[in-house]
């Protein structure tokens, strides 16, 4: 069982940075990768971001290659989400996902409340 609460969210110009931070309770935080997704206003959720359990596996959405990083801390039992040039677009409920792998995120087993990040232009 993995309880996951994201923190970080808030409101910030275009062009700002924002770091999310997924808190993981559970001792088995570190045997699972972990996602991040996020849904705007009357459009589905989408994917972001996901890392593997050793944060040697990265994954990126198109849409945030160059200005979104994801890393995590197996120690802290904590998942990032370093957020750069942001947009309007980028406005949206972000949630923190844990799954057996990357490859299953879509279909992850376990998710946090979601954090508000609004980008004003």
């Amino acid at each position: 069982q993995v309880q996951l609460v994201e923190s970080g969210g808030g409101l910030v110009q275009a062009g700002g940075s924002l770091r999310l931070s997924c808190a993981a309770s559970g001792r088995t935080f570190s045997s699972y990768a972990m996602g991040w997704f996020r849904q705007a206003p009357g459009k589905e959720r989408e994917f972001v971001a996901a890392i593997s359990w050793s944060g040697g596996g990265r994954s990126l959405a198109d849409s945030v290659k160059g200005r979104f990083t994801i890393s995590r801390d197996n120690t802290k039992n904590t998942v990032y989400l370093q957020m750069n040039s942001l947009k309007p677009e980028d406005t949206a409920v972000y949630y923190c996902a844990a799954a057996p792998s990357i490859t299953t995120m879509s279909f992850a087993e376990y998710w946090g409340q979601g954090t508000q990040v609004t980008v004003s232009s």
